[in-house]
């Protein structure tokens, strides 16, 4: 990230909307929304705990902003929408997922993760508490205009860009496979595979549920699951390592289609290449199905480790 001197840094604080917040829009009123969970055996109160929390820490950390910043709110919703500035300075109040859902869109800022809640959300990406973050921030507020500087850790990302232009990052996973429950069917490609030492220049006719890349970061979530189903003998990336795993899933042997290529790893300048094979293909990042890419028959799409890495403040 580029430091610009003659600018203030600006503090973007972006969440989400509550579980209460969405019951709320949905059933009108409190009383409704305690009556709503009560029929499935929940309490309000513990809803409302977690939204009470969250308001909490996003009330502290606005006011722990020095006053000589700039300052933005903005919801996770309009991620999309919102242009961010280099001297930006991120921070996320919420789960793990929010960091997951606006690193796609940064160009180098750092990013403050902070968890308002330590009892229900892991806190893997957002390992700050809210007094610690206020910590956090009031001594990045003395580094004057450096609020571009902290420590960070630098986490790999994964993008996947097509022959059109078209490209997409995340920070845990990319899938690319059929929209329906169909099977996916393409030509898999990849320049090398560090675990089996393949190099198929010439690639393989699959048909399968998909295929999923996944970074380090990632390595807790879908991606370990088939790592566990498989007893893989190679170990996933660790979350600041330049490496991506990637698994084909439930690849389908026939006359046609073949499952000689079904996992590794990806160092850089390594890259798989999926030609589509079918209509319809989707690719999307971080379980955001909505904000996906379509491949149609004959369109290529290359996965590997993104440029761009995910600066979190340690």
């Amino acid at each position: 990230m580029s430091g610009q001197g003659s600018l203030r840094p600006r503090a973007v604080v972006i969440s989400r909307q509550t579980e209460y917040e969405l019951l709320l829009d949905r059933h009108g009123t409190h009383g409704q929304v305690a009556f709503f969970l009560s029929q499935r055996e929940r309490e309000i109160d513990e809803v409302l705990a977690r939204h009470e929390e969250q308001q909490n820490a996003l009330q502290a950390m606005s006011a722990a902003i020095p006053a000589e910043w700039r300052r933005a709110n903005v919801d996770r919703d309009d991620l999309s929408r919102w242009l961010f500035a280099d001297e930006d300075l991120i921070i996320a109040v919420g789960q793990d997922g929010l960091v997951a859902n606006v690193g796609k869109y940064l160009d180098g800022q750092s990013i403050l993760g902070v968890n308002p809640s330590g009892s229900y959300n892991a806190g893997v990406l957002v390992p700050h508490t809210p007094a610690a973050a206020v910590e956090r921030l009031r001594s990045l507020g003395q580094q004057g205009n450096r609020a571009n500087q902290p420590t960070v850790s630098e986490r790999p990302m994964v993008e996947l860009a097509t022959d059109t232009g078209q490209r997409l990052r995340a920070v845990n996973e990319i899938f690319l496979g059929q929209r329906s429950h169909q099977s996916a069917r393409y030509t898999l490609t990849l320049s090398s595979n560090d675990v089996t030492g393949v190099d198929e220049s010439s690639g393989e006719f699959q048909s399968s549920s998909g295929i999923l890349v996944s970074t380090g970061t990632g390595s807790t979530g879908w991606s370990r699951s088939l790592w566990n189903e498989r007893s893989c003998n190679w170990p996933l990336p660790t979350p600041t390592a330049q490496q991506l795993a990637w698994f084909v899933r439930e690849a389908w042997p026939s006359p046609s289609t073949g499952t000689s290529l079904v996992e590794g790893l990806l160092s850089p300048g390594n890259q798989l290449h999926v030609v589509a094979a079918s209509d319809a293909l989707v690719a999307f990042g971080d379980g955001i199905e909505s904000d996906r890419i379509e491949l149609v028959w004959g369109q290529e799409a290359t996965i590997g480790l993104a440029d761009q890495v995910l600066r979190l403040v340690l």
